[in-house]
């Protein structure tokens, strides 16, 4: 491929809109009290409400030790509650608060609000282009993802 193909350019700009990602994830959590585990671990209670314990761990990539502590800080923050399941006893349910869900739209409302406007600009079919780039970096990145944890750690 030759650097004039355009893919040279979608790389520098993947790379720039990522780091873009980072600094709003930064500022968000910031703004919320928060560090960028435990806002990632918010986020993941939002998309699934109510979600167990052990769902959280295996979504978040962390050990349930880990999930423990995020669950304690987002819990002392107001943001989610802790109940037994009504079905399993044993299995402990987190939900969102109002406070989380409030918080929710006032940081990532007006990013959708933005994002869809932005958007309104694509037709039918450059949306289709878009949506299928969008599910191939994804596929990529947890490619890469995998790629990375099979290799040694260095010390």
């Amino acid at each position: 491929m030759s650097k004039d193909d355009g893919v040279d350019e979608v790389a520098v700009r993947m790379r720039m809109l990522q780091q873009s990602f980072d600094a709003f994830d930064e500022a968000a959590a910031n703004l919320l009290g928060l560090n960028r585990t435990d806002l990632r671990c918010l986020d993941l209670i939002l998309a699934k409400d109510p979600m167990s314990a052990g769902e959280l761990t295996t979504a978040a990539k962390l050990s349930p030790a880990a999930t423990t502590t995020a669950i304690d800080r987002l819990e002392r923050a107001g943001f989610v509650t802790r109940n037994r399941d009504a079905a399993n006893r044993r299995r402990v349910l987190v939900s969102a608060t109002e406070a989380a869900r409030a918080a929710e739209r006032e940081v990532y409302g007006p990013v959708g609000e933005a994002g869809t406007m932005a958007l309104r600009r694509y037709g039918k079919d450059q949306l289709a282009v878009i949506i299928d780039f969008l599910e191939t970096a994804h596929r990529v990145q947890e490619e890469q993802t995998a790629r990375l944890k099979g290799l040694p750690v260095r010390e």
